[in-house]
């Protein structure tokens, strides 16, 4: 998966040079799909760590 990321609140992948938002957390940059995934990180950027797959995941 070169190039390539998980926005981690809907699971879709997203090309690095192509995401429509990006945020920092704990030293790691995560991609988004677009900005209403990256506020909803922004909110509670825990409830999207990976723990484990949440089920249902996606925003769109």
């Amino acid at each position: 998966m070169f190039g390539k990321e998980e926005d981690p609140v809907c699971g879709m992948a997203v090309k690095k040079k192509e995401a429509a938002a990006t945020s920092e957390h704990m030293g790691k940059t995560y991609y988004f799909c677009s900005q209403t995934c990256k506020e909803k990180f922004d909110e509670n950027p825990m409830n999207y760590m990976k723990m484990g797959k949440k089920e249902g995941g996606s925003c769109h």
